[in-house]
């Protein structure tokens, strides 16, 4: 196979090395040439720049819902712990500073609230599913302010500029483990999901073969122990199998606050 592939990534900056590692692994296991690049915009999606992605499921839904022949979720990773019951899922845990008064969602109305961009399920789409849920569409949180990325999101509850957040439970598991005094300055104070998680998809326009194999290596790469370190840094136990059905859980909830016209939070 003579073939350069393309992979892009669009998730935590903390998890870099893992989706790195896991490029130059399939490229390996191929035996093609690779390129690894951080993801710039979805338009790059829907423009046919990547052959492989790391993306959040909420985008991969909102893309394929406007081309469905263009992209196919192949993976996803099945984080260690076992809130995540051995299946391809995480949650978005709802952080408040350790001196809050809040114990649980509910009384965070009127407080400042950050999220991580307008396009990930567990800093944006599920709080919003949540929010139609309780009937709060008219205003909830006093101030709603874009972080950027999730670890700046859970910078912000610690340093108090904002009273509250929700961040992606895998992402904030590897801060807890690597940041020794994390733990004592927030508290999780609600956990929100559970949601697929995010999926490495595949272009369609990639030979149906070459998927499949991309597919496989993954789904083998659990039990290769010359990834274990690399998989235990990004806490992921292993890859499963996963396809268009897969979202249907981020596409109904999505659904709903299009239906109830509630896609914006305020």
């Amino acid at each position: 196979m003579s073939q350069s592939l393309r992979f892009i990534t669009y998730l935590a900056p903390k998890l870099y090395p893992l989706y790195g590692y896991l490029t130059g692994y399939v490229s390996r296991r191929l035996g093609v040439q690779s390129e690894f690049v951080m993801g710039k915009s979805y338009a790059q999606l829907q423009r046919g720049e990547a052959d492989v992605s790391f993306v959040c499921g909420l985008p991969y839904v909102l893309i394929s819902s406007m081309n469905p022949d263009l992209l196919e979720p192949l993976a996803a990773p099945v984080i260690q712990g076992e809130r995540y019951q051995d299946k391809p899922i995480y949650f978005s845990d709802v952080i408040v500073g350790a001196a809050s008064s809040a114990t649980s969602f509910k009384d965070l109305q009127g407080c400042s609230w950050a999220y991580n961009e307008t396009e990930s399920q567990s800093g944006y789409g599920i709080t919003l599913y949540t929010l139609l849920k309780m009937g709060k569409t008219d205003g909830f949180f006093g101030e709603v302010i874009r972080s950027g990325y999730h670890q700046k999101s859970i910078q912000m509850v610690v340093e108090g500029e904002v009273e509250a957040s929700a961040v992606d439970s895998h992402l904030l598991g590897v801060e807890l483990r690597e940041q020794k005094g994390l733990k004592k300055k927030l508290k999780i104070i609600e956990s929100l999901g559970p949601s697929t998680i995010q999926p490495v998809v595949a272009s369609k326009n990639l030979d149906r073969s070459i998927r499949e194999d991309i597919r496989a290596i993954l789904l083998e790469i659990g039990d290769d122990p010359a990834a274990r370190g690399m998989l235990d840094f990004g806490m992921v136990m292993r890859f499963a199998a996963v396809d268009e059905s897969s979202y249907q859980d981020i596409r109904r909830m999505r659904a709903e606050c299009e239906q109830a016209g509630f896609t914006v939070l305020r």
